[in-house]
C-alpha cells in the first residue's frame, strides 16, 4: 500500500501529532500557520513546503490534514478539506459556534470524507480498561458517570506562558470553563455509549488575587456541568478545571457495581460490586489493580503522550483510512458536533443561573435550521471578530489593565 500524505495546520500542537503518524508510515508534504516560527520550521521532515496561506497549502496533493489550529476555529478549514476530497484528522472542538456545526456537517454529507474527531484520552490506558469492563456487562444498567480534567498550570512556568499565551486575544484568554470538555465527555461516551441531550452547568467564580499578573479574562476556576443522556443516565464532567492537585478521573456507576482510576495515579483501577452482585470469578466484592493492556504496538504506546492517546487515536484514524469507514461513536462527525454543543449551551446555561437546555439533534435538518444563523462566541474570531457572549460568569469581570500588561512584560 502506497504511503499516505497528509499536511498539518497549526505548528505547535500539529507536529506533535505529525510524529507520530511519520511513525505509522505517512509521508508528511505541507504544515500551515500564521507565525511559522524558526524552531518548527528549521526541524521539518526533508521536503516538507510550508505556508501562511491556507488556500495555497490546501491545494497540495494530500489524502488527510490535521486541523490543530485555534481550537474554536476547526469548522470552516474542515469543510474546505471535504472541498478537496481530503480526509480530516481534527483536533478538539470540533466547531466553536452552532452554526459552525450545522455547515460542517450539511458540508460533510455532500463529500465522501471520513471526518475524526481527534480526541485522545478515550484511548489512555485506564480509560480502555474501564470501557473493557464496561462492555463485559457485569455492572448493569449505566445510571451515572463521572469525568475530571483537572489541569491547573504552573505561574512560574515562563516557557509554557509564553507558547500558550502568545498572541494578543489569543483564545485561551477567552476560554469558558465548560467548553474544554471533550476531555472528559468523550471518555464517558466512549465507555457508556449513552448521548448526552439536556445540560445544566454552574461555575466557580473564584478570580485572581489583584496583584497577580493575567491576560485571561475568565475569572472562573472550573465549571461542573451535568447532562441528561439518552439511556436515562447522567454524566457529570468538567472542562479544563483548575482547583487543587492535577488529575484525570473517570468513574462509572451501574446498579450492579461501579469502577473508577484513583485520582492522581491515572492507571490504578478500583473496581466493587454490590456483595450481593460480585461476579462469581472475583474472590471479593472490592478489586484494586493496575490497568494493563497488551497491544502489538506496546512499545510505541508506552513512549506516546497522554498515556498511550497521542499514538492510539493517530493509529485508529489510519485504520478507518484503510477499511474506508467513518470512525465509530464517539469519535464520528456526529458525535463531535454533539460533544461541542455540550460545551457551547452549558456555557449558556452558566450564564443564565443553571438553566436547563436540550442538546440539539443535528442530524434532523429541521434542528439544523434552528440554529443555522447562530454564530455567538466567547472568543475573537476570523478577521478580528470580536466576543458577542461573555467568557466568564460574572460578566462584568476583566483583569485590570496592570495585570495584563504585567503579564505581557513578565511572560511575552
Amino acid at each position: 500500500m502506497k504511503k499516505l500524505k497528509f499536511g498539518v495546520v497549526g505548528a505547535g500542537r500539529g507536529m506533535n501529532i505529525a510524529n507520530y503518524f511519520l511513525m505509522l508510515g505517512c509521508n508528511m508534504i505541507s504544515l500551515c500557520d500564521i507565525g511559522l516560527r524558526k524552531d518548527v520550521c528549521g526541524n521539518l521532515p526533508e521536503n516538507v513546503s510550508y505556508y501562511r496561506d491556507f488556500y495555497k497549502f490546501i491545494e497540495q496533493d494530500m489524502d488527510f490534514v490535521v486541523l490543530a489550529n485555534n481550537f474554536h476555529e476547526h469548522a470552516p478549514f474542515a469543510i474546505e478539506c471535504f472541498k478537496r476530497g481530503i480526509h480530516v484528522f481534527s483536533e478538539c472542538l470540533s466547531n466553536g459556534t452552532l452554526k459552525d456545526g450545522v455547515e460542517l456537517l450539511r458540508e460533510f454529507e455532500k463529500y465522501n470524507c471520513i471526518y475524526m474527531l481527534a480526541e485522545n484520552y478515550p484511548f489512555m490506558t485506564f480509560n480502555r480498561e474501564i470501557k473493557r469492563v464496561c462492555d463485559g456487562g457485569s455492572l448493569g444498567k449505566f445510571i451515572y458517570a463521572e469525568a475530571e480534567y483537572n489541569h491547573p498550570s504552573d505561574p512560574n512556568n515562563i516557557n509554557s506562558r509564553k507558547r500558550l499565551f502568545a498572541v494578543k486575544n489569543h483564545w485561551r484568554s477567552f476560554l469558558p470553563k465548560s467548553y474544554y470538555l471533550t476531555h472528559s465527555l468523550a471518555p464517558l461516551m466512549y465507555a457508556t455509549g449513552a448521548t448526552p441531550k439536556k445540560v445544566t452547568a454552574f461555575a466557580c467564580f473564584a478570580p485572581p488575587s489583584e496583584d497577580t499578573p493575567t491576560c485571561s479574562f475568565v475569572g472562573d476556576a472550573f465549571s461542573s456541568v451535568s447532562t441528561l443522556n439518552d439511556d436515562g443516565s447522567i454524566f457529570r464532567v468538567t472542562g479544563n478545571s483548575s482547583v487543587g492537585a492535577a488529575h484525570h478521573s473517570t468513574r462509572v456507576c451501574g446498579k450492579k457495581g461501579q469502577i473508577e482510576n484513583l485520582r492522581g495515579s491515572d492507571d490504578s483501577i478500583l473496581l466493587r460490586y454490590s456483595p450481593w452482585h460480585k461476579p462469581e470469578n472475583m474472590e471479593t466484592a472490592e478489586s484494586l489493580y493496575k490497568a494493563e493492556l497488551t497491544d502489538k504496538d506496546d512499545f510505541f504506546i508506552k513512549q506516546a503522550g497522554h498515556a498511550g492517546g497521542d499514538f492510539l487515536a493517530p493509529r485508529f484514524f489510519l485504520d478507518c483510512l484503510k477499511a474506508k469507514k467513518q470512525p465509530p461513536f464517539p469519535f464520528d462527525v456526529y458525535s463531535a458536533v454533539t460533544m461541542a454543543s455540550v460545551a457551547i449551551f452549558a456555557h449558556r446555561s452558566v450564564l443564565n443561573g443553571g438553566m436547563p437546555f436540550d442538546i440539539p439533534d443535528f442530524k434532523l435538518e429541521s434542528e439544523r435550521k434552528k440554529f443555522e444563523n447562530d454564530d455567538s462566541s466567547p472568543f475573537y474570531t476570523f478577521g478580528g471578530k470580536k466576543p458577542t457572549i461573555p467568557c466568564c460568569s460574572h460578566p462584568e469581570y476583566k483583569p485590570s489593565q496592570k495585570q495584563i500588561d504585567d503579564f505581557y512584560k513578565k511572560y511575552i
